[in-house]
Order: C-alpha cells, then sequence, then structure tokens
C-alpha cells in the first residue's frame, strides 16, 4: 500500500517536472518572440539610412554626356543654317532644296527635319538667328540720353559693321530679291526684323525732336531714311560691285550729315 502510494507520488512530481519544463520553454519562446518583435519594432522606428550620394564620377557622367549633346545638337542647327543660306543664295529660295542643303552641313536629309519643319521654317530660322542679335543689341543699348547725331552714328555704324560686313547681308539680300515672289520671306522679315526694330528708332527720334535737336518731325515720321543708303549698298554690292566697288560705311556718313544738317541738328 506504501509502495503503491511512493509511485504515485514519483509519477505525480514526474508530470509536475514536464509541466514546468514545457511552461519554461513556453515563457522562453514568448520571450524570444517579445525580443523579436521589440527588435523588430526598434528597427520600423529607426529612420531609413540616406542613400549614398552619387561620387564625383557619377555626377559628372550625368552631366557631361547631356552637355556634349546640345553642343552637338546646336552645333548642327548652326550647319544647316550656314548651308541653308549658301543653297539660297547661289540658288534662289524657289530652286533650293533641302537635299542640297544636308549635303552641303555633312547631315542626312531627316536631320534638317528634326530643327525645321519645312524650307519655310528654316528661312525664317535665318532671318531670326542672323538678324535677331543685332536687333536686340540696338534696342537695349542705353541710348535715351545721346543726342541725335550720337544715335544716328549708332545706328548707322552697327548696321555697316554688323549687316554689311557679315554674311548678314545675304539674309537681306534674300529678302529684297526673293520677297515679292514669297511674299511669306518677306512677312518673317518684317516681324522679325522691321517690326522690331522700327518702332524703337522712331521713338528715339521722337525724343530728340521734342528736346529741340530738330526743326521739323520727318525723321520721327520716316525713321527709314537711316537705313535706306544701306538697302541701296545691298543691292548695288549683289549688282554692280563688281563694275565698281561701293563704300557703303562713307556713302551711310553722306546721307546722314545731309540729313541732320538740313534739320539743324549738331
Amino acid at each position: 500500500m506504501a509502495n503503491s502510494r511512493d509511485r504515485a507520488r514519483e509519477a505525480a512530481a514526474t508530470r509536475g517536472r514536464g509541466a514546468g519544463a514545457i511552461d519554461d520553454a513556453g515563457d522562453a519562446g514568448q520571450a524570444g518572440h517579445a525580443g523579436q518583435a521589440g527588435h523588430t519594432a526598434r528597427a520600423e522606428a529607426r529612420p531609413p539610412a540616406a542613400p549614398e550620394p552619387a561620387g564625383p564620377q557619377a555626377a559628372r557622367g550625368g552631366g557631361r554626356p547631356a552637355s556634349r549633346r546640345r553642343q552637338k545638337s546646336a552645333a548642327t542647327r548652326e550647319a544647316i543654317l550656314a548651308a541653308a543660306l549658301d543653297e539660297f543664295s547661289a540658288r534662289g529660295y524657289a530652286a533650293a532644296r533641302l537635299d542640297d542643303v544636308a549635303r552641303r552641313a555633312g547631315v542626312a536629309k531627316g536631320t534638317i527635319y528634326v530643327h525645321f519643319r519645312d524650307k519655310e521654317t528654316l528661312f525664317e530660322e535665318l532671318v531670326r538667328a542672323y538678324l535677331g542679335p543685332v536687333i536686340n543689341g540696338v534696342a537695349t543699348a542705353p541710348g535715351e540720353d545721346l543726342s541725335v547725331r550720337a544715335f544716328a552714328e549708332r545706328v548707322v555704324d552697327t548696321f555697316v559693321r554688323e549687316v554689311l560686313g557679315t554674311r548678314r547681308k545675304d539674309v537681306l539680300r534674300l529678302v529684297l530679291t526673293e520677297g515679292q515672289r514669297f511674299p511669306q520671306l518677306a512677312h518673317i522679315h518684317y516681324r522679325e526684323v522691321v517690326n522690331r526694330a522700327l518702332p524703337f528708332v522712331r521713338e528715339s527720334l521722337k525724343r530728340a525732336y521734342e528736346r529741340g535737336e530738330m526743326k521739323s518731325d520727318a525723321l520721327v515720321r520716316f525713321p527709314q531714311l537711316l537705313v535706306a543708303p544701306g538697302l541701296m549698298a545691298v543691292i548695288w554690292d549683289a549688282l554692280f560691285s563688281r563694275f565698281e566697288p561701293l563704300d557703303a560705311a562713307a556713302l551711310m556718313r553722306a546721307h546722314l550729315d545731309l540729313i541732320l544738317e538740313g534739320e539743324g541738328a549738331p
């Protein structure tokens, strides 16, 4: 009887130790899960690591190819414009072909269409690129305090130096010779050049007249008089320069003296 009770107590103790071991394992597992969860929570709460900055090589690699592409594109565009001016000058606007422009520029014909929609757009950009900077230079130069003679001389000198002395005169000649047959070319030139320059010149001459520097308002009403000899010089150069060269600068100076002396300008 005693032996039975002893065996019962030992079995109960064994079961208790097993349950305790299971409980300990469960507690340990829960503690492990809790620790892992805490670690995960701390990891999630920590701000994400900043990306490593790109090194100098990466920065240069990202900028230079794009810059080179822009430079190459600009150089190609300039080559096409120069070739177009050659073709238009040699053959006239109507006879000039984009195939020949491409050949002169050393590019495929399709490359022209990357930059310009058609031949008219090409001519429009030719006027804007060649003559636009001259107009901008005249219109933005300070001149409110200039006398009428100083202002007129600056306009004439700019025209002689920047137009008659460069290939810009070929663009102007194209407008003069082709504008009647192709009114759209004359319209492009008027919009991009004449309509931008004339109001500025007229306003400057008007201020001089209001200051009493001129006896009449003839130059205010007809500011075209300032550059009229320049247009004649372009025509003369195209038709008669091989027979009798013309000193366009001296011609425009003489004309300026005549009109300003007639106006009583100092």
